[in-house]
């Protein structure tokens, strides 16, 4: 797999195997190699709005992802303290009419086991894993990685999917760390049926109150409900993830109505994250190396986009990839030129938005008022250049 149209992808994440495959349709020879020893994926539910799904649907993924996703019918923004409901909107069949594409919500692991299984069958990709990315260099043709315990291998064009705390990124000259957002996240998954009556079935739920929110929606065709508490917070964790406290989980609700302190109640166990995210920054553009997802533009997940831009950046790169096969530098520029302004405004509306969510007092009720105003329809229209993008 060498020459000058092989690409080279730090990371197997979401957005690694999706670039992948993209760039094989492409034409490319494609290696991604993986820090971890098997391909894992951390967390429970992502989203994936129709900007993403589509590609994923053009990757003739639809047949293998369908017995895993979950197409919402709909929608529900509700007040936590009071248990009102704020907006409804359709999404099932309306999210397709609309945007040309579905609305799905699929456990993080079962997208990751489709993506990886679609790489093993394509015979133009090959995943290494416990193959970590530890530095980067020029070299005289493209780029020198030392990979796990200091192996050396020179590669033509080299992708950074390697996540938040990006080993390519850090290379690459930009030393910033993340910057925490003063939020941490609890997330938890349980039985459907064990799901408070009132909030089983097809439905996102969002309910907003001070200094917290919550999020639920359904998983693996409607047997588990992934849950999603993420609270104003000042004292950042260590790592990845960390074991969530259900009574911290349990305090920031407990004046709020009965159905959610009941999802909490019976949700477990919990995981615990720091929410963090970097200014938008694809490399010094010097040569065919590039950043893609989070370790080019980590956001936070107010706007539930952080999966979607991965799959759009991948599809975007291969695009430009296979309209200059012969000169990736200017086709990695051409990438990141289309790219930067949109993932930016992305980044600004997810923060804006996690400011509003957690609204006290007469401000919140201002929001609620203003939320009922729009109406479901109305705030989905909002964001229908999120939702009908086509990378």
């Amino acid at each position: 797999m060498a020459g000058a149209r092989h690409v080279t992808i730090a990371g197997a994440g979401i957005g690694g195997l999706t670039a992948a495959l993209c760039l094989a349709r492409a034409g490319f020879a494609v290696t991604v190699l993986e820090r971890a020893p098997a391909l894992e994926e951390v967390g429970a539910g992502i989203q994936l709005s129709p900007n993403a799904s589509r590609v994923l649907i053009a990757l003739g993924l639809a047949e293998a992802l369908a017995p895993v996703v979950v197409t919402p019918a709909g929608m529900d923004v509700r007040s936590g303290p009071s248990g009102a409901l704020l907006a409804a909107a359709d999404l099932g069949t309306e999210a397709a009419r609309r945007w040309g594409a579905p609305w799905w919500v699929v456990h993080r692991a079962d997208l990751l086991a489709v993506l990886a299984e679609a790489a093993a069958r394509e015979p133009l990709v090959q995943v290494e894993t416990a193959a970590a990315v530890e530095t980067v260099t020029r070299a005289a043709v493209g780029f020198a990685l030392t990979v796990a315990g200091g192996a050396r291998r020179e590669v033509p064009a080299l992708v950074g999917a390697d996540g938040i705390r990006s080993v390519v990124r850090l290379s690459l000259g930009d030393a910033a760390p993340p910057t925490f957002r003063r939020r941490s996240a609890f997330r938890a998954t349980l039985d459907m049926a064990a799901v408070p009556a009132a909030l089983r079935g097809d439905r996102l739920g969002l309910w907003l109150g001070p200094d917290v929110h919550l999020v639920h929606y359904p998983l693996r065709a409607g047997s588990l409900c992934n849950v999603v508490v993420i609270i104003g917070d000042e004292a950042p964790i260590e790592g990845w993830r960390a074991p969530g406290d259900p009574a911290v989980v349990a305090a920031r609700l407990a004046h709020w109505s009965g159905a959610p302190r009941q999802l909490v109640a019976a949700a477990g166990p919990w995981q615990r994250w720091s929410l963090a995210d970097r200014p938008t920054w694809f490399g010094r553009g010097e040569g065919a190396a590039t950043l893609l997802g989070d370790a080019a533009h980590a956001m936070l997940p107010f706007v539930a986009q952080g999966g979607a831009m991965a799959v759009e950046d991948a599809a975007v790169l291969a695009r430009c990839c296979a309209a200059a096969p012969d000169d990736l530098p200017r086709a990695f520029r051409a990438y990141e030129g289309e790219r930067a302004a949109r993932v930016a405004r992305i980044q600004s509306l997810a923060r804006r938005n996690g400011a509003i969510y957690h609204l006290k007092g007469p401000a919140a009720f201002a929001r609620d008022a203003t939320i009922r105003l729009m109406g479901g329809r109305g705030l989905l229209a909002r964001q229908d250049w999120i939702y009908a993008y086509r990378p």
